[in-house]
């Protein structure tokens, strides 16, 4: 049954409750821990990729998927405040719709954090690139700054950069979560000082023409600045260590977002009113006598940007560094390079953000059941769950090594778009199914709200390309596989095992009254 094997929403409370993680983290600091996960690659780096899309009309696109993230953060933060515990979506869903589709969930967040990492990496890599070679005046051979797909060969400095981060997790988090907030401020100094330089300057002329390649490119690029928001539900996967989780973690997601968008509308005209953001067409032909744009991460677009570099004619569609370019370009070359410097700073710690959850996720499937146990294995030393953050890690840096950052974050906003919806329909069946529970935070118009942001996250899947959304067909097909091959069978749940993790100080658990079904979702402080 597709629908069986479902976790009692008590059991998971009664369980967090006994074995929960210390809870330490306020509105504020969730709040600054949201900004620094969702404000990184997206705004940095994709901001060329969708108006390569779009052009002008990217600032459409930031409103639509804006929008999405929007509707579906309310769901997740009555969700969040309703099941404060580890797990995130994949928690969610096991309480309400059951072990398989749960399982598909984290099976798709492995493309969510995963693949997301990598794509940041490869974002911090083109800005630390861009800042090493016009301070030093050394020109890196693209061979070894660049993927395959991007007229390189490999990008060096991505995997080194996804490596130094698993060393950090593996080492434990606690020393680099206490910087995050500061990286939080470069990162927003850093967009301030940018829209502060480049909103004087604008020219309205460059925003026409609005949408050269009509609602769809406008459609296409938002599915991508999707990825600019993602991020935000890391935060629900901290609920276990919140004070006062019923309040703060609206606050935390919804304060997160908000302010988020507010910095993306900006830069986004700063670009497009300084430096324009007309696509990229095959001959340089413009779309209005019949030229062709060209797809981004394509082999095609790289030839043709470096044609244009070559008759000095570069546009911002074709900068692995978009905002320092675009300071460069409006005559604030020293401030360009202060920019690429924030941003080889801040971006480590989104790649940590996103690995985090990953890692905490795989941590709590392993506890079910559902994955190896292995992968749960906690070091001695450490207390961290080495095993599975150093195969996350490889992984990480095998994605960042080889691809460019639009097709990563394409196929990381596929497994984004169903954790989201899975989510939104999860909030929709518990107002039915029980509707008595306690809600510390309700989403506002349920019946309206939910069924919006399940079909803005089908339309978002819908606008992704072909290529992107095959690879989650045939992602969604191997996770079945294992499901009923390997994790069906041991599945806690499915047996009737009954366990709780030891606590952080290595005492033994003590004696736990069974409840049906229960099994605890939380995770090893790190």
């Amino acid at each position: 049954m597709i629908f069986g094997r479902v976790k009692s929403l008590d059991a998971i409370l009664a369980t967090a409750e006994k074995k929960s993680l210390h809870r330490s983290l306020g509105a504020f600091q969730l709040t600054m821990l949201g900004i620094g996960a969702v404000i990184g690659t997206g705004i940095f780096v994709l901001t060329a990729e969708a108006a390569q899309k779009a052009g002008p009309g990217m600032m459409l696109a930031f409103v639509i998927a804006g929008f999405v993230c929007a509707v579906a953060a309310l769901c997740y933060a009555e969700m969040a405040a309703m099941v404060p515990v580890s797990g995130s979506a994949y928690t969610y869903s096991y309480a309400v719709m059951g072990e398989l589709i749960a399982w598909m969930v984290g099976w798709a967040l492995i493309l969510e954090y995963a693949v997301a990492a990598g794509a940041v990496s490869v974002g911090w890599s083109g800005y630390v690139v861009g800042l090493i070679e016009h301070t030093f005046h050394l020109d890196i051979p693209d061979l070894l700054t660049r993927g395959p797909f991007d007229g390189g060969m490999v990008n060096l400095p991505a995997m080194l950069i996804a490596g130094l981060v698993t060393w950090l997790l593996v080492i434990g988090t606690k020393e680099s979560a206490s910087v995050n907030a500061v990286l939080v401020l470069i990162k927003v100094a850093a967009l301030t000082l940018f829209i502060v330089l480049a909103l004087p300057v604008m020219n309205m002329e460059k925003f026409t023409p609005f949408a050269p390649l009509g609602f769809s490119g406008i459609s296409a690029a938002a599915a991508s600045i999707f990825f600019a928001y993602v991020g935000f539900d890391a935060v629900s996967t901290a609920a276990e260590e919140t004070k006062n989780p019923q309040r703060n973690m609206p606050i935390g997601l919804i304060g997160s977002l908000g302010i988020c968008t507010i910095f993306y509308m900006l830069v986004a005209a700063g670009v497009i009113g300084t430096v324009g953001a007309q696509p990229v067409t095959a001959g340089g032909i413009p779309i209005a006598d019949g030229g062709i744009a060209l797809a981004p991460g394509s082999t095609a677009l790289s030839q043709q940007c470096a044609a244009l570099a070559a008759a000095g004619t570069e546009a911002v569609t074709c900068s692995k560094e978009a905002l320092a370019w675009t300071l460069r370009e409006i005559g604030w070359p020293q401030i360009g390079n202060l920019l690429g410097l924030a941003a080889g700073l801040a971006l480590p710690s989104v790649i940590l953000m996103m690995m985090f959850g990953q890692t905490r996720i795989f941590f709590v499937m392993s506890r079910d059941g559902l994955l190896p146990a292995m992968f749960s294995k906690v070091h001695p030393t450490y207390k961290t769950p080495y095993v599975i953050t150093i195969l996350t890690g490889i992984f990480v840096a095998l994605f960042a090594a080889f691809f460019p950052v639009g097709i990563l974050a394409d196929i990381s906003n596929s497994g984004t778009l169903f954790a989201f919806a899975a989510v939104s329909i999860a909030v929709l069946v518990l107002r039915r199914t029980d509707p008595s529970r306690r809600r510390p935070f309700r989403t506002p118009a349920i019946m309206v709200t939910a069924p919006i942001a399940i079909l803005g996250c089908m339309y978002l899947f819908w606008s992704l390309g072909v290529e992107t959304k095959l690879m989650f067909v045939g992602w969604a097909a191997v996770g079945l596989i294992v499901y009923f091959a390997y994790s069906r069978s041991r599945s806690h749940v499915g047996r009737g095992v009954s366990d709780v993790p030891e606590l952080d100080a290595g005492i033994p658990p003590q004696p736990v009254p069974p409840l049906p079904g229960a099994h605890t979702p939380g995770g090893q402080d790190a």
